[in-house]
């Protein structure tokens, strides 16, 4: 690991050499800038190790060196690199090219692919210090009292972090008094890299090595003892550790057979002794490989039909209705490429999935499996990084940012759940779709692909279908399970007899009573989160809104305020209406909060969880939730898309999708691509075994085009008719779509900005752009927005020149002052 900057020998050895290092720093800048090599560390530097610079008058970073060559650059004196901060490479060649091509695809640069790639406490961290100048000659009667006191404890420690400085003047404001120290001469500002990564560290407990022959023990433990407690201390240490092997001391405490006192105790005679020991922050079981090939007839033949695929592609799709059992074909592939000694990376969509694949994996492959996802802490995440890349980890399950672990040796990629756009990163760059980064990261490695899903995107089966991938697919749910039935509840009818906005129809509180009288388990299935996603004036019809955003504030009556789910902002619920001060406000549409609340009312005796952004915010609440369902220690459960996605319970007999009508109609093209996968996805979760499941969705057009595809498991009717309508309107998967996004505080220099945006993108692409014109939230966070879409065939040879002709209009746009501080995003292929 790296070690701190040391001021004072930075300029040591530093004699320029012949050769120069292109270096990624984790800023966006358009460009790599390059440093030269000092002759010092000519025998040491490396690609893709870490090393310190300096960008600016003072500022430092840790870059990774992309490329070392000879050419020296034109029109500048580089500066030197300052030192090298790891013995090894910390990024493979695999991964810089892997990050090139994100970058080139998506339109971000190399220095934001890298900050999102390496984990937080890898992004060494730019500290201030105030360093005292000894040859400073200031009279200390010309100094006020805090100068005084800042430059006195200057002189005795000699430089200073700025929370220290805080602490001694005991004042949050003192950049006052250190430049004041600064212009008189008295000390000096020094940047340095601080190291994040911390090893963890645990005190064990072993016998001091007078004890440790058999004849000393012995004696020792026949003699007399005054203590009784400390005897039986070292009775449990040697039941606990027989070849007296040192024990962590919390493991000896726990078995309460001491306390802290007799340990100390025995310490103090010399019989124990107390040791520091580094440990992994993430235990790991034994590797093996277990796999039960009870595969069914279907599974064994789509199975074969993916080896014979990739003997001619490197990806395939297999499209399997839900509980068709394509976990067990993928356990298959994953044994397969383990016993030929390759890594496996394991997508999901969602971190709550990987709860439930984690077991199922570790029960095949012990402690070859390791998870990889945001919820981590940083130093998990360093030592997780590690371990990949030391080979001790070969099979990785993952959200999007495993993509940039470093594999030595990856075969395969299993991509579950491919259509879900939770794979899309949307803020910030990059915006990559991490099932597309996948097929360029295999290609990179040489590595095979499988896409999975029971309701495949339409840019993935349309791909199939074109022949560019491989494609088979299970049709039939595994061993004795049957696909659902659906039932459609017409809300109309009963809404206009109950004019509360009821959220559970007659039908399915009846079904609900039944299936929880079997003693047997429901979900229920609302796409929103809060008590009610808006309130409403009872006389006006004022709502209360986002004061940031264009947007308006849900309830939540848990705590007892309105939020705004753009910006985060919480407000006090309003006492009166801004608009007539009426004092009477009515709730408008439910989130799972108030479905919550009601089935608590109406089964008093079930046991009822939730499970959405405001239930599992903890690194492990959501695996916990999932144990608790799976064990039958709950009766309903109630979420969001959460519980939509690839989870598999054996007691489900009955799903309500509370609000189709909130799926169905949305200003989106993917609107009914987005319904149909959602709809689908979740009547999945009944009837997974035996039982057969029934799904019960609420509604207020029960003759839309799509509920008739659900209510079939009709996929391929489905994407038939989705597949003509975007082929007639020029949407994917016929073409490809870029947004430009434009952002600032002020309206009309955002609406100026994608004018003159439009211009200087020239008449050649005046053909293929949309806008400019407000999106359907023209304001988040403060600032407006106009957006410019562009869309070219899917095919277009012009495809590589619009984006890099978009980027050229970008920096155009932001050469003069007027325009420079407006915010300019290409997203390449939203989902959104």
């Amino acid at each position: 690991m790296p070690a701190k900057s040391n001021t004072s020998s930075l300029f040591k050895s530093t004699q320029e050499s012949s050769l120069y290092a292109e270096v990624i720093v984790p800023i966006a800048t358009p460009t790599n800038f390059t440093w030269s090599v000092p002759s010092n560390l000519l025998q040491d530097v490396t690609v893709g190790k870490r090393v310190e610079v300096n960008l600016g008058s003072r500022r430092r970073y840790a870059g990774i060196i992309k490329r070392l060559h000879s050419e020296p650059p034109v029109g500048f004196q580089p500066k030197p690199i300052l030192q090298l901060l790891d013995p090894v490479p910390l990024v493979t060649g695999e991964q810089l090219s892997f990050w090139s091509w994100i970058a080139n695809y998506y339109c971000c640069t190399e220095g934001e692919v890298m900050a999102a790639a390496l984990p937080t406490h890898f992004k060494l961290s730019s500290e201030t210090w105030i360093r005292f100048l000894p040859e400073s000659t200031i009279d200390p009667n010309t100094l006020g009292d805090n100068d005084y006191l800042l430059a006195e404890a200057l002189s005795i420690k000699k430089q200073l972090r700025i929370d220290e400085v805080q602490k001694i003047l005991q004042n949050r404001n003192v950049y006052s008094t250190i430049d004041r120290l600064v212009q008189l001469g008295v000390a000096e500002l020094v940047d340095s890299l601080h190291e994040r990564y911390v090893r963890r560290e645990k005190v064990f407990i072993e016998w001091a090595p007078a004890y440790k022959t058999q004849e000393a023990l012995a004696e020792l433990l026949n003699g007399k003892w005054r203590s009784a407690k400390q005897l039986e201390l070292l009775l449990t240490f040697l039941h606990l550790s027989p070849d007296q092997a040192p024990i962590e001391r919390s493991v000896l405490l726990a078995n309460k057979a001491g306390s802290s006192a007799a340990l100390q105790g025995l310490i103090e005679k010399g019989i124990l002794l107390t040791c520091k020991r580094k440990v992994d922050r993430i235990n790991r079981e034994e590797s093996f490989i277990q796999v039960d090939s009870s595969l069914s007839e279907q599974q064994r033949i789509a199975l074969d039909s993916i080896r014979g695929q990739w003997d001619k592609k490197d990806v395939c799709l297999i499209r399997g209705v839900t509980g068709s059992g394509k976990t067990h074909v993928y356990i298959e592939l994953i044994a397969e490429a383990l016993k030929t000694g390759k890594q496996v990376l394991y997508l999901l969509p969602e971190i709550a999935l990987t709860s439930q694949i984690i077991r199922r994996l570790q029960k095949y492959f012990g402690g070859s499996v390791g998870v990889y996802h945001s919820r981590f802490s940083g130093n998990e995440r360093v030592e997780i990084w590690n371990d990949v890349m030391a080979g001790k980890i070969n099979v990785v399950l993952g959200a999007r940012s495993s993509l940039f672990l470093p594999f030595s040796g990856l075969g395969l990629i299993l991509c579950d759940e491919e259509h879900d756009a939770s794979f899309k990163q949307q803020d910030p760059a990059p915006r990559y779709n991490a099932r597309d980064a996948a097929i360029y990261l295999a290609t990179i490695h040489g590595a095979k692909v499988l896409l999975g899903s029971a309701t495949p995107s339409m840019e993935s089966f349309y791909l199939a279908q074109a022949g560019k991938y491989g494609y088979t697919e299970l049709t039939e749910r595994y061993g004795a399970g049957q696909l659902p039935v659906l039932r459609f509840i017409d809300l109309r009818a009963i809404l206009k007899e109950d004019r509360t906005r009821v959220s559970l129809s007659p039908l399915l509180l009846k079904r609900m009573k039944e299936v929880l009288d079997r003693k047997r388990q429901v979900i229920l299935f609302q796409n929103r989160r809060g008590y009610s996603p808006y309130q409403t004036c009872t006389v006006c019809g004022w709502i209360p809104r986002c004061e940031h955003c264009d947007v308006s504030l849900t309830y939540h009556k848990k705590n007892n305020q309105l939020r705004c789910h753009y910006c985060g902002t919480q407000y006090p619920l309003v006492a009166r209406c801004h608009a007539c001060g009426n004092p009477r406000f009515g709730q408008r549409r439910f989130g799972t909060e108030r479905v919550e609340e009601q089935i608590r009312s109406h089964f008093p005796q079930a046991r009822v969880a939730r499970m959405d952004v405001d239930t599992v915010r903890g690194k492990d609440s959501h695996d916990q939730l999932i144990k608790w369902f799976e064990a039958g220690e709950v009766d309903i459960l109630i979420g969001t898309q959460m519980v939509v996605k690839g989870l598999d319970f054996e007691r489900v007999d009955l799903v309500g999708i509370l609000d189709a009508d909130g799926l169905l109609h949305f200003a989106d093209f993917r609107a009914s691509e987005r319904a149909f996968q959602l709809m689908a996805q979740v009547s999945g979760r009944a009837g997974r075994k035996d039982a057969l499941g029934e799904v019960v969705v609420q509604t207020s057009d029960p003759t839309h085009a799509v509920l008739k595809y659900v209510e079939h498991h009709d996929y391929l009717g489905f994407y038939n008719s989705e597949e003509k309508k975007r082929a007639e309107f020029g949407y994917p998967p016929h073409f490809r779509l870029v947004r430009i996004l434009f952002r600032h505080k002020q309206s009309n220099l955002t609406a100026l900005a994608a004018e003159e945006w439009v211009k200087e993108m020239g008449l050649m692409w005046k053909p293929y752009m949309v806008g400019p014109s407000e999106p359907l939230i023209a304001r988040v966070r403060d600032q407006y927005r106009m957006e410019v879409w562009m869309r070219l065939p899917r095919n277009s040879p012009h495809w590589k020149r619009a984006k890099s002709d978009m980027a050229v209009a970008i920096q155009q746009l932001q050469k003069g002052k007027l325009l420079a501080r407006v915010d300019v995003v290409i997203d390449v292929d939203p989902v959104n």
